[in-house]
């Protein structure tokens, strides 16, 4: 083999050498000797910063910058022409707008690069930026830093980190905030102010805010605020334990007694720990608990949700054993990373200098992915238990649950796994975009800075994520609710029900589950609305309290309320007797059909006097089965009250058919309020920028159309409890009830200039999806009619003929016009 001389190395030698004294990309962007900003002095800039008080929620302010530079004076002028991605455009943009400032800026956003537009003599550069005063941090915006000085004053002083050597003309329009120039050099200018060849330090105002905004400010770093969610969850694990208790069973030897009891039990023990969670992360959020402590409580918590569940209660050792072991097993990995980070290379406090490696990097996702599978777990294991004893799983479920649980632990933990995988997966993507954005133009993806950015982001991936699933938790709750609920009315006690008289709907207890449920559906939806956590307590009270106001005036005055007991017994007592009610409201329907035909002279197959011969015995047949002393109304039909009684023979029935109505109805409105969510440009950036924001899209879609199924399933179990003749009155009457906690709501937003008009867009799609499932209601109830009838709008036409059709349709088109209107308001 020929020996190599060491002259024939000589090629690689220099090449070694030229390459480690050239700078690598990262330092050509971050030295500042390499800008020539020298060359910059004879560029001219034009500055102008606008203030927006009548922004939805925040004061906006929004940041113009111009520059033209000249072409033949910046060496770098040439790359500004580049690929927006191109190392050359970032670096001569980080030269023109940052210089030596590498800081990073949370506060600041772009809708998009600078536009950059080549003249013969000149490139002209403009560049756009915004922020809003949410709080008292101070903002740093393009050539502006904006700070809070004392009460409702800030201040905003011109403090470019380039071109300060260059030509400025600079000018504010505050969008009549009250302006105070404290250097009293600016020139006012159509009710803006101008400063031009003025020196930048002088250029600095004090702006005064409005009351309201400053009000919001202050109650948002207030003790109130730190609180508000923790203690709507207290009020709602109050109201659920109160509720739980009323509906508990007395003591007795019966196996559904103790099957009831281990439904309030269930229902108890989850309202303390919601409780207790939520004051622990309140706790959390509101003090600085370190990565490791953190993590700590989340996975133990995790763990001691999902085995204080007990999905396995009622069923064989094997289920326990199998989910035990998933759970304990995740645990355990997750836990070994908090407990022995170095074997992972990571610090005891679990955040890195620098960039960590890849089995720091594997750690930071075995700790996330165990705490968020916990949750997740937590979550499904207590919806099983509720809806398992509550007897509102299919019976195919169960047994397969106890035929094969491991196989059904396995499929569920995969589940689970790829649910937190993607949500893992979607905060590294959104946190690195994160990055750019606030490191932009710069940009850099290595480094210590970064580094530390990866190692913090990845740390905290538990509280962050948690705080979301925990948010929406409330849908928990309601199943709680509702397996109480299902369980009292398919097992009633013998204190709970009358055998001798049909239950018109929920009574006792169950008027406070059905009431707690409509709060924690559709009041909970509507609170959100109203942008003010502190009131969310006060909401649910007032949301319950109003439904059982409405219920016990309503009940006087509904359709079945005014006949008799007697009617009751001996007209709705069993199944043949409501089946002869159906009967004569079919009767009822023709004979009135028949009379519009004579009555237009047409030709039908009885006379008149037949007609009201039937129609008067029809009308014996309704006071025969009334009290002598209690007549119901000269204008009351048998067609009325098979209407009050609805399509199904109990009132649990009449719920769920209801919300399974109004679910459906509700799927527009949903994916309209979500439109509106996204409608301003800045909530549709956040979905690639801000770590939940993509999931709690999803999440928020899943929470309104429980809402709307909780207001139809209230709709529908009080549907023979709610006054007027009418259906849609009736759901106008529980749109009251919605109404009255919304008022106030609306007053106080509008008092201190806070956005009210998204909650009654809110509240008009709530009446639409009532009124659209009380009509579906009707028409269920003469579905045997179906048949008769071209189509089901055909049938409902048939029946509201007989009450004025026309007056339903403009009630109807009212409510669409209204709702069309305040869109298009918004949507401007």
């Amino acid at each position: 083999m020929k020996a190599i001389r060491w002259w024939q190395l000589l090629p690689l030698i220099v090449a070694t050498v030229m390459w480690g004294m050239c700078p690598s990309s990262e330092a050509r962007q971050n030295d500042s000797s390499s800008c020539l900003e020298r060359q910059l002095e004879s560029s001219d800039v034009d500055a102008a910063i606008r203030f927006d008080p009548h922004d939805r929620s925040a004061v906006k302010i929004r940041s113009e910058m111009t520059v033209e530079i000249p072409v033949t004076e910046w060496s770098l002028a040439e790359e500004l022409l580049l690929a927006k991605d191109s190392e050359g455009y970032r670096h001569a943009m980080s030269c023109l707008l940052r210089g030596k400032d590498t800081s990073s800026r949370g506060t600041e956003w772009r809708f998009g690069e600078p536009e950059v537009k080549e003249h013969e003599q000149y490139i002209r550069v403009r560049y756009e930026s915004y922020a809003w005063i949410r709080n008292y941090a101070s903002i740093r915006l393009g050539p502006w830093m904006i700070e809070w000085k004392k009460g409702s004053t800030w201040t905003a002083r011109l403090s470019p980190a380039t071109l300060q050597k260059s030509r400025w003309k600079v000018e504010a329009d505050l969008g009549g905030l009250r302006f105070d120039d404290t250097s009293k050099v600016a020139s006012p200018d159509n009710d803006k102010w101008v400063w031009e060849g003025v020196p930048l330090k002088q250029i600095k105002f004090d702006l005064g805010l409005p009351w309201q905004r400053s009000w919001t400010l202050t109650y948002g770093r207030s003790f109130w605020s730190k609180i508000g969610v923790g203690a709507w969850w207290v009020c709602a694990s109050v109201v659920v334990a109160l509720a739980a208790l009323r509906g508990r069973p007395r003591r007795s030897s019966s196996g559904d007694d103790d099957r009831k009891a281990s439904v309030v039990q269930a229902v108890l023990q989850w309202a303390a720990l919601s409780a207790s969670v939520a004051v622990m992360l309140v706790v959390m959020a509101s003090h600085r608990v370190s990565p490791a402590w953190s993590a700590l409580l989340c996975i133990s918590t995790g763990l001691v949700l999902t085995l204080i569940a007990r999905p396995w209660f009622g069923g064989t050792p094997l289920q326990a054993r199998a989910v035990r072991g998933a759970v304990v097993s995740v645990a355990a990995v997750g836990l070994l990373v908090v407990v022995a980070p170095h074997l992972f290379y990571l610090p005891p406090h679990l955040v890195t200098k620098a960039e960590p490696g890849v089995l720091g990097k594997l750690g930071y996702v075995l700790m996330g992915m165990a705490a968020m599978w916990l949750w997740l777990a937590a979550v499904t294991a207590w919806a099983w238990r509720f809806a398992r004893e509550g007897r509102m799983v299919p019976a195919s479920w169960t047994d397969r649950w106890n035929r094969t649980p491991v196989l059904c632990v396995t499929v569920t933990s995969l589940a689970l796994g790829a649910v937190a995988g993607g949500l893992i997966g979607c905060l590294c993507w959104v946190n690195e975009r994160q990055w750019e954005r606030t490191s932009w133009p710069a940009g850099q993806t290595s480094g210590q800075q970064h580094g530390e950015y990866v190692s913090k982001y990845l740390a905290n991936f538990s509280f962050s994520q948690l705080t979301l699933i925990f948010t929406y938790s409330w849908v928990l709750t309601g199943i709680a609710l509702l397996a109480l609920l299902r369980y009292r009315t398919k097992v009633p006690q013998q204190a709970d029900a009358n055998p001798e008289k049909p239950v018109l709907g929920p009574e006792g207890p169950d008027v406070l589950l059905t009431a707690a449920i409509f709060a924690l559906t559709a009041g909970l939806e509507g609170a959100t609305f109203a942008g003010n956590q502190a009131q969310f307590p006060v909401w649910l009270l007032l949301n319950i309290a109003s439904l059982f106001v409405i219920l016990s005036v309503g009940r006087r005055w509904s359709v079945l309320s005014r006949l008799s007991d007697d009617f009751c017994l001996n007209r709705l007592g069993d199944e043949e007797w409501r089946h002869e009610l159906m009967d004569r409201a079919h009767e009822y329907r023709f004979l009135e059909h028949e009379s519009r035909v004579l009555d237009k002279g047409g030709t039908a197959s009885m006379t008149l006097d037949q007609v009201e011969a039937r129609q008067r015995d029809l009308r014996r047949w309704l006071l025969a089965g009334c009290d002598s002393d209690r007549p119901p109304p000269a204008n009351m039909s048998v067609l009325d009250v098979a209407l009050a009684w609805g399509p199904e023979g109990h009132w649990w029935d009449n719920a769920v058919r209801a919300a399974r109505t109004a679910f459906w109805c509700g799927i527009p409105f949903s994916a309209g309020l979500l439109a509106l969510q996204l409608r301003p440009r800045l909530e549709q950036v956040k979905l690639g920028y801000e770590p939940t924001a993509i999931p709690d899209l999803v999440v928020k879609f899943i929470a309104f159309q429980a809402a709307w199924a909780g207001a139809g399933f209230a709709l529908g179990a009080l549907w023979r409890q709610l006054p007027g003749r009418p259906s849609p009155v009736r759901a106008l009457t529980l749109v009251v009830a919605y109404a009255v906690p919304a008022c106030p709501a609306v007053l106080l937003n509008y008092f201190i200039g806070g956005a009210f008009t998204n909650l009654l867009l809110y509240s008009l799609f709530m009446t639409i999806v009532l009124t659209a499932t009380s009509i579906y209601m009707d028409a269920s109830t003469f579905s045997e009619d179906q048949q008769y009838a071209h189509s089901r709008f055909a049938l409902v036409l048939s029946i509201y003929r007989l009450h004025g059709f026309a007056g339903y349709t403009a009630w109807i088109l009212g409510q669409l016009a209204a709702a069309a209107t305040l869109w298009g308001v918004l949507f401007d």
